[in-house]
């Protein structure tokens, strides 16, 4: 196999400082979405008071999400197996054959754990602020791309979530995997997320009154966990359990999602009649 016709890929695992790539990336992505939400609120002249503990709400929600969404969707029979393992799934360690401990960080994380996650801390948001629950979901919908292209850019520095064997001219080694030219599923997914994102935002900026319909939350879902569908053809498998199944683990948790988007995106004026308005400077 003619290894110099495909991409080589082992970077440093550390950016600077001691600073990881992966935790990089969610940092960048976390102040992109920060920004650009802000200037919405501003630009909707929805109080900043409002805006402030918003960042705090869905850093936490989009966290515990992702971490239960990885313990319990894919690997429930090693996290729900032990007192001590119940820990870990909550304390970024891991507890040692020799009864020492180690301090991982947390070592998996999903997405669709995390998209929940984050649903769940905007509802609480909304009952703490009394905003209408659709504005705020289309604002964070419209800044949420920016965020999961930069978590798979994480992933692909870390060499995982890995594509299946294939021969296409663009096709990565990830060495630090196995010798064999792989499809860069998390590259397809950031790209993907990244499209997303510049459609949504030339749809705000010519149709504004939409925020508040559900359209553009419709629309993020919708777009996001289609192309997780079709991508997923091209990865491996995360679980031997999934192997068996006639979709992986990712693509039967889409669906879901899938249809929740649409029915937002076709939901209309009603939507606007759920939840307060938002208040005003």
């Amino acid at each position: 196999m003619d290894t110099l016709a495909y991409i080589v890929w082992n970077p440093d695992l550390t950016a600077f400082l001691g600073m990881r790539w992966y935790s990089l990336c969610w940092l960048v992505g976390l102040l992109l979405a920060y920004l650009i939400v802000k200037r919405l609120y501003k630009e909707q002249k929805i109080s900043p008071e409002l805006f402030d503990p918003l960042f705090v709400y869905c850093f936490v929600g989009i966290l515990i999400g992702s971490r239960l969404g990885h313990c319990l969707f894919y690997q429930p029979d090693y996290f729900l197996s032990s007192w001590q393992h119940v820990v870990e799934m909550i304390v970024p360690i891991r507890f040692m054959a020799d009864g020492s401990v180690k301090f991982t960080g947390y070592e998996g994380l999903a997405s669709h754990g995390g998209t929940l996650g984050l649903m769940i801390a905007l509802w609480i948001y909304v009952r703490k602020t009394r905003l209408n629950i659709w504005r705020v979901l289309d604002n964070i919908a419209i800044a949420t791309p920016t965020t999961a292209c930069f978590i798979r850019l994480g992933n692909l520095m870390n060499s995982e979530i890995i594509g299946k064997v294939t021969d296409v001219p663009w096709a990565f080694i990830f060495e630090r995997v196995d010798p064999m030219p792989r499809h860069p599923g998390q590259l397809y997914e950031a790209l993907a997320y990244a499209v997303l994102f510049f459609i949504g935002w030339a749809l705000y900026r010519k149709h504004p009154q939409k925020v508040g319909t559900g359209f553009f939350f419709g629309l993020c879902l919708t777009f996001i966990f289609t192309a997780r569908f079709f991508i997923e053809y091209t990865k491996e498998i995360q679980e031997a359990f999934e192997a068996s199944l006639p979709l992986d683990m990712g693509q039967l948790l889409s669906i879901p999602f899938i249809i929740v988007g649409v029915m937002c995106m076709a939901g209309g004026k009603w939507m606007q009649k759920l939840g307060t308005e938002p208040q005003k400077k």
